[in-house]
C-alpha cells in the first residue's frame, strides 16, 4: 500500500464533493481523504501503483491547486 500526501486548496465539503468523481474514477486509489481542518488542506491518497502525476492532474482538472508534500 502506498500513501501520498498533497497540500491543496480544497477547503470545504462542497470542494471535496467536486473532486470526488475525479479521485473515485482512478482504479489505483483505494482510499482518500482531505483534512479541511489542517491549514494546508492535506489530501491523503492510499492505493497500489499510485502515480502522483495522475492525482495532481485530476485535482487540477477539478479546478484546485495541489502540490506534493515530502
Amino acid at each position: 500500500m502506498i500513501t501520498l500526501r498533497f497540500k491543496t486548496n480544497i477547503n470545504c465539503d462542497g470542494c471535496v464533493a467536486k473532486v470526488a468523481p475525479f479521485l473515485n474514477s482512478d482504479p489505483s486509489i483505494t482510499a482518500w481523504r482531505v483534512d479541511t481542518d489542517n491549514p494546508d488542506k492535506v489530501l491523503t491518497v492510499e492505493g497500489e501503483n499510485l502515480e502522483h502525476r495522475s492525482i495532481i492532474a485530476a485535482i487540477q482538472t477539478a479546478g484546485y491547486k495541489i502540490e506534493m508534500v515530502r
